[in-house]
């Protein structure tokens, strides 16, 4: 039949090309030290947070001197020698894919030497205690490894940088989170808007790579362990819709308060910020060491061991702590450091599905708790369905597959009433401060100055791996991956 493959011929034209090949091994290669840096991170990460909490037990006043001062040192050497690696991580991959980004203004966001520095400040902050998470830095240590292996490519190749970045930054999910699913959408939802034929094998190929280094360290287990819930019948609706507006509610604040903060709105505090960063970071951090007193410590660091004891129904978080690790959550990412908000995030949402379990005296207490996580997660990223597959593969709670779906979708509804697209928002930030214009970004003025501490200032020249490869280009329009 005229027009099927030939596979003959196809089976040559495979095997001829050698330098094909050794692309594709080279970027086989990358995946799997990507893998190897999100584990390296996460041991670290562990081990730090160990130390701060040893530190905490036996001395527990020292950490209103100790979180401070390590926060501003953190601070000073992120804004001296690794802007680029300030915040989450996310956002900056979000703005390296941005077609508007010249191509040598890309290293300022990603490459291997923020990698570097990201996983040394990220593990510094867990150190002094802040309530940061790594999983959302794994997404950028993961897309500055993948994005070097542009270097040794042939210029032919077919594999761009945007593939690449978008593959390492679904690895960085896969790996952190051991959620292999909620990385292919990740990747859909929240990077590219869209899977293309072309790299869609490289992104899978790289999940499954990096998640392998992850499983052979960790093994193959559930981030959270398995939730063991009751029969759900219709006694849930009630309270799951009540977790799914305030979780929405919730997140749709938190958002729109960390736009504000981050992208330096007018604001007399930002001015503070951006005159005196390191001065604001030592205030802000012995806020957090203060409320990490007042609560017990329970808002230290991610909170993932309480998020666990909840969903186990071994403890029950407070509801005012639960408003104290927003906060800290917040002051965390506002002073500066390099750290992410998907595990805090993960944390306050197990506190609002734990606040309705006692209101409303549920049986379903660890569903309730599952439910917050997925809906503040989800109000917060207004990323739903990534929000859905990675609470769902980290309870291993697939008998709550549409509750946990249903949640997210309203959650994320209510969010967006209340707030544009956290990490859409912080990206076009940076875009903006990178290429040096007041560009309208959707219809809106960008920022007119570039913020003293964005992550994104301009550079002269080209940088880092990708120059020898891309000629340098400017879109006159900010558009979002994906939109025509």
């Amino acid at each position: 039949m005229n027009g099927e493959p030939d596979f003959l011929e196809n089976l040559r034209a495979e095997l001829s090309g050698g330098r094909v090949w050794l692309d594709r091994a080279i970027v086989l290669g990358y995946a799997m030290a990507a893998g190897l840096f999100v584990v390296a991170l996460t041991i670290a990460s562990d081990a730090a947070f160990s130390l701060f909490q040893k530190l905490y037990a036996t001395h527990p006043w020292a950490v209103l001197i100790w979180t401070p001062l390590v926060t501003g040192a953190i601070v000073w050497a992120t804004q001296r020698w690794a802007p680029g690696a300030s915040g989450s991580g996310i956002p900056q991959v979000k703005a390296a894919i941005h077609p508007a980004l010249p191509p040598e203004r890309r290293s300022r966001l990603v490459s291997l030497r923020l990698t570097v520095a990201k996983i040394g400040l990220t593990v510094a902050g867990l150190a002094a205690g802040l309530s940061i998470g790594r999983e959302g830095p794994s997404v950028q240590v993961a897309a500055g490894v993948m994005h070097h292996a542009r270097r040794w490519l042939s210029v032919d190749t077919t594999i761009d940088a945007r593939s690449l970045l978008v593959a390492g930054g679904a690895a960085g999910i896969a790996a952190a989170f051991n959620a292999p699913l909620a990385g292919v959408v990740f990747a859909i939802e929240e990077l590219s808007g869209r899977l293309e034929a072309r790299s869609s094998g490289l992104i899978i190929t790289a999940i499954v790579l990096a998640g392998l280094m992850a499983v052979s360290a960790f093994g193959n287990l559930s981030y959270f362990g398995v939730i063991r819930v009751p029969q759900l019948g219709l006694d849930i609706i009630g309270p799951g819709l009540l977790v799914a507006l305030a979780a929405g509610g919730a997140g749709g604040v938190f958002s729109r308060l960390m736009a504000a903060s981050l992208t330096g709105a007018p604001s007399y505090l930002n001015g503070l910020r951006a005159r005196w960063p390191v001065r604001f970071a030592i205030a802000g951090a012995f806020l957090i060491a203060v409320i990490g007193l007042v609560t017990g410590g329970m808002t230290f660091g991610a909170g993932s061991e309480a998020v666990k004891r909840m969903l186990s129904g071994e403890e029950e978080l407070k509801p005012i702590y639960t408003l104290l690790k927003f906060i800290a959550t917040w002051l965390a990412a506002w002073v500066g450091v390099p750290g992410g908000i998907f595990a805090p995030a993960l944390t306050v949402g197990a506190g609002i599905g734990e606040a309705v379990s006692q209101l409303l005296s549920s049986i379903h207490g660890p569903a309730l708790v599952a439910l917050g996580m997925a809906g503040f997660l989800a109000a917060v990223t207004q990323a739903p369905l990534t929000a859905f597959f990675i609470v769902m593969e980290m309870v291993d709670g697939h008998s709550m597959v549409l509750s946990l779906m249903a949640c997210s979708m309203l959650a994320s509804l209510v969010s967006r009433m209340i707030s544009r697209p956290l990490y859409e928002t912080l990206a076009e930030h940076m875009v903006a401060s990178a290429i040096g214009s007041a560009a309208p970004v959707h219809g809106r003025e960008a920022v007119g100055e570039p913020d003293p501490a964005s992550p994104a200032a301009p550079a002269d020249g080209p940088t880092g791996d990708d120059a020898p490869h891309e000629p340098p280009r400017i879109e006159p329009t900010l558009r979002p991956p994906g939109m025509p």
